[in-house]
């Protein structure tokens, strides 16, 4: 029997993996091993901890959303061109009542910090101004173009994380093998090519040569857009049950899927590979396979589970550049996602569209952001979220 001081952590008995606290004096974890017992307290987690560090975050996202405000807003005052010269005719051009009245409605003739007050003040009221270029409101307009991109973005990211993680296990654990050299051949191969010239060969592939996918678009001209109810073309034609359009839909969604899942899976497995490789050569790792665990386990709860938080915050960054859209990519395929929108609007200097589409676009990068952070704690219980 081991004596130990008392007060202190009881050590755990050998052989069953067992933690144990003494009621005596309760340890505060931290993730490091007690001076006694050799044991690793679980931090305690708190409701109001978690409530005060979800509060602090959205209190800075909402100064973080204020700042690209004003920094959007600078630029598009600073870019070349002028917004009347872009949005009217040459005849308009030459009539002066004309440009007065255009720049008296959209407000070009205010100074520029009335002009950012005014608008910082519609968008409190939740209108982030109306389009020159259309002249439809632009939140109504990014209600239409976001779910263009989320359509191919979530399914691209689930594809990817399946087939990412899986090459980058089996590069980890055959690290220097044949297998491990022809990963990270595929991944070197897959960064280096531009995902635009990947766009044009699929396209001219699978559409010119074989003639098995539609040439772009979200669906067939015989076809009519489903009923909105999420704007994703694939959900709606099933929620009204019309299988031949979901079908068709599904159809036009499949080349720009592949071609930015090649991309993104290149990227993916670079990072899903180091993160493994890193916790392989943990001690803890050589402490389980000397236990006689399972490969399994040893697999799934040990070096899995370790390398998640890396896997996380890449997964998250990757799914937010997805949502902010792939201009080329968009572009070849005529699919009117948020990166389509978004040049387009910069090509026209439409400065509403643009401080929106980038007021947007801060939106996903720090909301998805936050959710990592969040699911931090729930993968690592070291993590403390105060």
């Amino acid at each position: 029997m081991t004596a130990h001081r008392p007060g202190s952590a009881a050590p755990a008995e050998p052989g069953t993996g067992a933690e144990r606290t003494s009621t005596s004096a309760p340890v505060h974890g931290t993730g490091t091993d007690d001076a006694a017992g050799g044991t690793t307290a679980r931090p305690k987690r708190s409701g109001h901890g978690f409530l005060r560090y979800l509060v602090q975050r959205l209190l800075v996202t909402v100064g973080l959303l204020l700042g690209t405000t004003v920094i959007g807003f600078s630029l598009v005052q600073l870019a070349p061109g002028d917004p009347v010269a872009a949005n009217l005719s040459d005849a308009a051009l030459g009539n002066p009542a004309i440009v007065a009245a255009f720049e008296e409605k959209w407000g070009l003739d205010e100074p520029l910090p009335v002009q950012y007050v005014t608008y910082l003040g519609n968008l409190v009221q939740g209108d982030l101004g109306t389009s020159q270029r259309t002249g439809r409101p632009v939140l109504t307009e990014l209600l239409d173009y976001v779910p263009a991109t989320m359509e191919i973005a979530v399914p691209t990211l689930l594809i990817s994380l399946v087939i990412s993680i899986g090459l980058g296990l089996l590069s980890a654990i055959r690290n220097g093998g044949a297998a491990d050299q022809t990963v990270r051949v595929f991944s070197l191969v897959g960064l280096s090519t531009p995902p635009f010239w990947l766009a044009i060969l699929a396209l001219y592939l699978f559409f010119f040569v074989l003639g098995v996918s539609p040439s772009g678009g979200r669906l067939s001209p015989q076809f009519s857009p489903p009923e909105p109810v999420t704007g994703l073309y694939t959900v709606d034609a099933l929620l009204q049950g019309d299988v031949l359009l979901a079908w068709d839909a599904a159809q036009h969604a499949m080349l720009p899927i592949l071609v930015l899942t090649l991309v993104t899976v290149a990227t993916l497995t670079r990072f899903v590979r180091s993160a493994l490789l890193e916790v392989l050569r943990k001690d803890y790792m050589l402490a389980a396979r000397a236990k006689g665990l399972s490969s399994r386990v040893v697999l799934t709860k040990h070096l899995l589970r370790a390398g998640l938080l890396p896997i996380l915050t890449i997964a998250g960054l990757t799914f937010a550049s997805l949502l902010a859209g792939t201009v080329l990519v968009e572009s070849i395929f005529s699919w009117p996602g948020l990166g389509s929108y978004a040049y387009e609007s910069a090509t026209a200097l439409d400065r509403s569209a643009i401080l929106g589409a980038s007021l947007f676009i801060a939106a996903v990068y720090l909301g998805v952001n936050l959710v990592v952070d969040l699911l931090y704690g729930l993968a690592d219980p070291r993590v403390r979220l105060t």
